[in-house]
């Protein structure tokens, strides 16, 4: 949510930058399974139509830093550090992104925007795959106009998050073990979030209405430019609400189109009963998953109380998680204390440790060049 954001930055300003790839290409190459992960109708399946449920986890950075001034990733991207992520049992990790870094706009400090950007989150997926982890990457931090994408706005600017998706989508054509999200979290309804136009959202200190572009222009943006993978749609209000997502989901020729909801602790929709009604309806019609959960959005609580319950109910229900987050922020959303020992930071880390110790995820990336296209 973009509250949580602003609270955290006290303590993502104190980050470390990280070295920037240059030399890589823009477009990911990666080999993978002759279809790579695809809807098969309510199950995510990898290439060989084994189920794959997302054991996972965020690794955010991304999406502040090159805004910031202070690199392109929050600590460490390199081969050390995502071994460190393998051994949790994780399979898949989110990659938050901005959109300004990306699009190289707005001024953002070169060393830290377009190629180099795009260079860099390229070489981490291909360093995922390497350790047969899925990738999912996420438009978070945006803006309007010529406002900086310093936070999460209501909702994806029509100026350029019609740009973003598309250079998103053509960099990742090939690749069939990522997941492309169009946006993270909405508080417009859910008629705007589809469609677009000017509504909800508000930008900058006076609160300006502003444009803004719907799911469907996104998947329409990213088939046009040749993706043909799995594309993650999040519910509306902050992602917690997936009540209209069946109604307004957006056409899909591909028939690719998978459900994300955002789950913590004090969120409207943070009880069994409440993902009964909400929730479960979608999962039995399409692929869901978490796609960011937690024990409270607030980063107050450092218990296990709420993550047992919704990975519980996602277990149940064959839904997928990534753990909110795998940051070194030492505080309670943060997973870990360090990046290359990987320790638990508080109680809710250790039990989703061992959480994933126990129910490693069904299947795993196919290690490149098992199966070929």
């Amino acid at each position: 949510m973009p509250g949580r954001r602003i609270l955290l930055l006290a303590f993502v300003l104190l980050a470390g930058s990280a070295a920037i790839a240059l030399a890589q290409p823009e477009r990911s190459t990666t080999s993978a399974a002759a279809r790579g992960l695809h809807v098969g109708g309510n199950r995510l399946l990898d290439g060989r139509g084994r189920l794959v449920r997302f054991h996972g986890v965020n690794r955010s950075g991304t999406e502040y830093a090159c805004i910031q001034g202070d690199g392109i990733f929050d600590g460490p991207s390199d081969a050390r550090s995502v071994q460190a992520i393998a051994r949790w049992h994780v399979n898949a990790v989110r990659i938050p992104l901005n959109e300004d870094c990306w699009l190289g706009i707005n001024n953002v400090d070169a060393r830290y925007a377009g190629r180099n950007y795009r260079n860099a989150i390229v070489r981490y997926v291909q360093l995922l795959h390497r350790y047969r982890i899925y990738a999912e990457l996420s438009l978070m931090w945006a803006a309007p106009g010529a406002y900086r994408a310093t936070y999460q706005p209501g909702s994806p600017d029509a100026d350029h998050a019609p740009a973003f998706w598309s250079s998103l989508a053509a960099t990742f054509r090939n690749d069939r073990n990522v997941v492309l999200a169009p946006w993270g979290e909405t508080v417009v309804d859910a008629n705007c979030f589809l469609n677009g136009g000017v509504c909800q959202a508000t930008f900058g200190p006076s609160n300006t209405p502003y444009k803004t572009a719907g799911m469907q222009q996104a998947v329409n943006v990213m088939r046009k430019a040749g993706y043909r993978g799995v594309i993650s749609i999040p519910g509306i209000n902050y992602a917690n609400d997936l009540s209209k997502w069946l109604s307004h989901r957006p056409r899909d020729p591909r028939q690719q189109l998978i459900a994300e909801a955002h789950v913590y602790g004090k969120n409207p929709c943070d009880t069994t009963a409440c993902l009964d009604s909400t929730l479960a309806p979608v999962a039995r019609r399409v692929p869901l998953i978490f796609g960011e959960t937690g024990e409270t959005y607030d980063a107050s609580s450092c218990g296990s109380a709420h993550i047992s319950a919704f990975v519980r109910w996602a277990d149940a229900h064959r839904v997928g998680y990534l753990a909110w987050t795998w940051d070194t922020w030492r505080n309670c959303s943060a997973l870990i204390s360090d990046y290359y020992s990987a320790a638990p930071f508080s109680a809710y880390a250790t039990w989703l440790k061992a959480h994933y110790a126990r129910t490693t995820a069904a299947a795993r990336l196919i290690p490149p060049g098992a199966a070929r296209r």
